[in-house]
């Protein structure tokens, strides 16, 4: 039996990051944001962060992948330009958790992070005639916690399963972010946003705004999640 031809088929791919942490103490971050970003085939920044990357090794880094936190500044600059240049067909959505107005009971993470995910998931697939897709692939960073790694499915699965046609396959992949390069991206936008909402710094959130579709501050005005 002879596989469909998936040049005449659409994808749609999904990249999640997250930024801040799930510590709810007085230590934890003020702001939780899980971002996603949205595109189609072809991937246009590819050829230009893998020239970007060797041109850091060639001069005398051992840079092995793009981590907006971890970069030095210069680096950021450059993966920033690359960013800025390719974002057509690119869609940027975050929600934005003020932590300290989640109820006690959606604390724990196997009930705080399917919740903030499908919150996040239905945003996204309103934007998108899911009709006309063969399949929405969704991709994290491989998770070294299993139990987050359930509650990431769990998050997903519920929210595909009860929004895509019958017709629609979706999958959830766990990459690891050091081999996928759009997974960097996500993580360089996400990085963007928090920073605006964390440390009031926009610069960075500016190469990416042309993007932005939505920067949702899920809780704002002590309303709980929607649903």
């Amino acid at each position: 039996m002879s596989m469909p031809d998936a040049a005449k088929q659409r994808f749609l791919y999904i990249f999640l990051d997250e930024a801040g942490n799930l510590d709810f103490s007085k230590n934890g971050t003020k702001y939780f944001v899980l971002g996603g970003i949205t595109k189609e085939r072809p991937f246009h920044a590819y050829k230009e962060l893998t020239e970007f990357k060797y041109d850091q090794v060639e001069r005398g880094t051992a840079l092995e992948y793009f981590h907006a936190s971890e970069n030095a500044q210069a680096v950021r600059n450059g993966v920033f330009d690359i960013i800025e240049r390719n974002l057509a067909g690119v869609a940027v959505d975050a929600i934005i958790v003020e932590k300290n107005k989640v109820e006690a009971r959606l604390r724990d993470e196997d009930q705080f992070f399917p919740k903030v995910l499908g919150t996040l998931l239905r945003e996204i697939l309103q934007h998108y005639p899911l009709a006309e897709f063969a399949e929405v692939i969704v991709l994290t960073d491989s998770l070294p916690v299993q139990r987050k790694r359930g509650a990431v499915e769990k998050g997903v699965k519920m929210t595909l399963a009860a929004m895509l046609p019958a017709s629609v396959r979706y999958r959830v992949l766990h990459h690891a972010s050091k081999s996928n390069l759009d997974l960097q991206i996500a993580d360089y936008c996400t990085w963007a946003i928090y920073r605006k909402w964390n440390g009031n710094d926009d610069r960075s959130f500016n190469r990416v705004k042309a993007a932005v579709r939505r920067e949702w501050d899920v809780l704002q005005a002590g309303m709980g999640f929607p649903g």
